[in-house]
């Protein structure tokens, strides 16, 4: 009986064992996250490592796009996998909701990271910018380490090269100006490599890698700070035109735009490209350490960024938060276990469903969560006959004050983001919902606008990619009305429902007695409710 007992013991160590190397061979995952890296505009360009050893080695998708076209609402709907009016974070501010006490109580402990950390077994590592008002006094201050992460290195507040504080697991430290040891991006890096070194190799894991780069200040490492001497912003046929036609925000852009503003944007283009060739490094580097751990091959690296970005177009010298492509569109490049090199995708796919594929990856039920993503594996195998969506929701609600901005006094209140030629690029009434359709007949933008003259916008982008032409008044009655009521029902989705047929699916089904007897909701739509009634 004794050798049996130890027969048995053998038996459950060895169980144990197996166990134990099942759990360590579910796949890893990195995320890398840019902050403000354009598509329509070549942002991509100078990443020639990055295109080398991710987009050449699996899948570009070419229809990547955010929910919302600035960082903080972006990135908390990365972090939920859900739509903006499901998160509550509507845009930088604590008052939006970017990292408030709110969202970490409502929010956070639902986030991917912490049900991959706490029900798949990941060791989770966070490195970089994490949201715009994270580390803010009223909000706990650095001290506050968000649920899911076991190794924390978190940027206090927005973007910097130096000068900055990082939370390292609660514990604030500074950084200088020394470029060997304080330059941000390659202190992600160097962390990351770190972290890659001395982790367990009884788990998977998931890293977040998330760069200051290309955001302003645009300070590139001093080895790039000459590079591109002759790049300039692309003057595509939406550069330095009027935006007619368009809600008041762009129509009151100053065109043609002043030699100045120009210059301004020029330069500011330059240093972005600067600032992205220190990410290229942090990549190339990454990959390598991957490959020397003999990791690489069971690892799935997703490239992304938080939002587009304009310089120039429509007149707007610089910023994001407009419902443009070159806004809302985002680099999206992954490689991995089952993906084959040097594809491309044209499904429409969105930020929100990076949570849902992070956890379908690590082998959780998606049913178990309130996601309103869905998971991008099926298209990442390549699989046959996906069901896909032909449209997905965007929304932003403006930011601006009461007071005039002291540059511009004659543009009255709520204004924000203004140059000094008083072209503004946000307000509180810059608040607007969109659908955003790519079907097999369609490639279709519908927006409403929450303003006085409830301003409607829409695109017909197979005739029109630089969305210069608004067609509000000229397309067809009957789809006007069916993108209205698509997107009162979008607007108020949560989980499945966000994932319904789109107007030109085979499965939609409109009845247009539903437009009256939902008609509360659009008067509701935008209503300071969604902030203060949470």
């Amino acid at each position: 009986s004794f050798a049996m007992g130890a027969a048995a013991v053998r038996g459950l160590a060895l169980a144990a064992l197996l166990a134990l190397a099942a759990r360590a061979h579910r796949p890893n995952v990195v995320l890398i996250l840019t902050d403000d890296q354009d598509v329509c505009l070549g942002g991509m360009t100078p990443l020639k490592k990055t295109n080398a050893l991710i987009a050449q080695m699996g899948i570009t998708f070419l229809n990547a796009y955010v929910p919302s076209a600035l960082c903080c609402p972006s990135r908390a709907s990365i972090l939920t996998g859900k739509y903006p009016h499901n998160h509550h974070v509507v845009n930088n501010t604590l008052e939006g909701n970017c990292s408030s006490k709110l969202w970490q109580k409502i929010q956070e402990p639902h986030t991917f990271p912490a049900l991959l950390k706490s029900m798949c077994g990941y060791q989770t590592f966070f490195a970089g910018k994490y949201l715009n008002e994270y580390g803010a006094e009223d909000a706990g201050g650095v001290g506050h380490v968000p649920p899911g992460w076991s190794f924390w290195y978190a940027l206090e507040k927005n973007s910097k090269y130096y000068n900055y504080t990082l939370s390292v697991n609660g514990k604030a430290r500074k950084h200088g100006e020394n470029y060997s040891v304080d330059y941000l991006t390659d202190v992600l890096a160097n962390m990351s490599l770190d972290f890659l070194e001395y982790k367990s190799n009884f788990e998977p894991f998931f890293m977040m890698i998330s760069t200051p780069a290309p955001h302003s200040p645009w300070t590139a490492a001093p080895q790039y700070a000459n590079s591109f001497p002759n790049v300039s912003a692309p003057r595509n046929s939406n550069f330095n035109i009027h935006g007619k036609n368009k809600h008041w925000l762009i129509r009151q852009a100053k065109t043609p735009m002043t030699n100045s503003s120009i210059q301004f944007l020029d330069d500011a283009y330059r240093k972005r490209w600067q600032t992205l060739l220190s990410v290229d490094d942090l990549i190339e580097k990454l990959v390598k350490k991957l490959e020397l751990n003999g990791e690489l091959d069971n690892t799935y690296i997703f490239y992304t960024s938080d939002n587009g970005y304009h310089t120039g177009q429509f007149s707007l010298p610089i910023d994001k938060r407009q419902l443009y492509e070159f806004d809302i569109k985002v680099p999206l490049l992954v490689r991995g276990p089952g993906i084959k090199p040097n594809q491309t995708n044209k499904m429409l796919v969105a930020n929100i469903d990076l949570g849902p594929t992070i956890l379908d990856i690590a082998g959780y039920d998606l049913n178990k969560t309130q996601m309103d993503g869905m998971s991008l594996l099926p298209l990442l195998r390549g699989d046959k006959n996906v069901t896909w969506r032909s449209d997905f929701l965007v929304e932003y609600q403006g930011e601006g004050y009461n007071g005039s901005d002291p540059t511009c006094p004659g543009l009255g209140p709520g204004v924000t983001h203004c140059f000094p030629d008083c072209v503004c690029e946000d307000s509180y009434n810059n608040t607007y919902a969109c659908v955003r359709t790519l079907s097999a007949s369609w490639d279709l933008q519908y927006c409403e606008f929450d303003d006085r003259e409830v301003f409607v916008e829409v695109y017909n982008l197979t005739a029109d990619p630089h969305q210069i032409n608004n067609i509000a008044k000229t397309i067809d009655q009957e789809i006007l009305e069916k993108m209205n009521y698509r997107l009162m029902m979008l607007q108020s989705c949560s989980g499945a429902t966000c994932r319904t047929p789109g107007v030109f699916d085979p499965g939609y089904r409109f009845d247009p007695r539903l437009m009256f007897s939902n008609h509360g909701l659009r008067a509701r739509r935008f209503s300071a409710q969604s902030l203060q009634g949470i």
